[in-house]
């Protein structure tokens, strides 16, 4: 009597609503390694079924990898940046990149943060309100609807703002406003990328700033973070 069995079990590494994804150079070998997935292949049979089970086992294993990957390849057409990682918030609808030697910790009333492991004040930051807006050029245009935040929302009664820049960006038929700014005190001066857009019924902002003696070594690559904000439709 010929006896054949072939069992198949996988987890998939997507299951969370929220990813740290790696640099796009090892997504590859890191899907590989820490899925959790386990293929066994017991039988006492022919070589022809054995070969039939390998072959299974071999597609098997392709194409749980390829949807895996699937995801990543949606939200990211571009590569993730050297040294950064990239955050997914499927459920939120959102996503970002940050700097890879950062580490995760909480933010009052902010959705997601992480921070400089000692630099306290180089952090990137999201959060989201709820809106009746669609997109945000329903706020006006950018020049008055950032000035406006940063003068009265983003700096407190003791700072002085000062604001460097703004621009004005589409991707994917999603709009994005961005500033570049100062807040100074009487203690300290500190300088951010913010980010705003609206979707999902949902008015988002990101900021990411540094302590402004550092900006000029730091800018470029917070303008990265700043500029990495994405979207996504929930």
């Amino acid at each position: 009597m010929v006896l054949s069995s072939c069992s198949l079990t996988w987890t998939s590494p997507f299951l969370s609503h929220k990813l740290n994804l790696p640099h796009s150079n090892h997504l590859l070998r890191d899907t590989a390694t820490s899925s959790s997935n386990n293929v066994s292949c017991a039988m006492e049979t022919t070589s022809s079924t054995e070969r039939h089970c390998q072959r299974r086992l071999l597609l098997f294993g392709i194409g749980a990898l390829t949807a895996n990957l699937q995801p990543t390849n949606l939200l990211f057409a571009e590569e993730i940046p050297d040294r950064y990682r990239a955050f997914v918030d499927y459920s939120d609808g959102y996503s970002y990149v940050y700097p890879s030697d950062w580490k995760e910790f909480d933010f009052r009333a902010h959705d997601s943060a992480f921070k400089d492991r000692y630099l306290q004040l180089q952090n990137v930051r999201v959060r989201f309100l709820p809106t009746e807006k669609t997109d945000i050029r329903d706020l006006g245009p950018k020049e008055e609807v950032l000035s406006d935040l940063v003068k009265h929302r983003y700096a407190a009664p003791n700072q002085r703002p000062t604001i460097y820049d703004m621009q004005e960006r589409e991707i994917d038929g999603k709009h994005y406003y961005t500033i570049e700014y100062v807040l100074t005190s009487a203690n300290y001066s500190s300088a951010s990328f913010a980010t705003i857009a609206i979707g999902n019924g949902r008015f988002y902002t990101l900021i990411v700033g540094a302590n402004e003696r550092r900006w000029k070594r730091v800018r470029n690559q917070l303008k990265v973070v700043a500029d990495s904000f994405r979207l996504i439709d929930i």
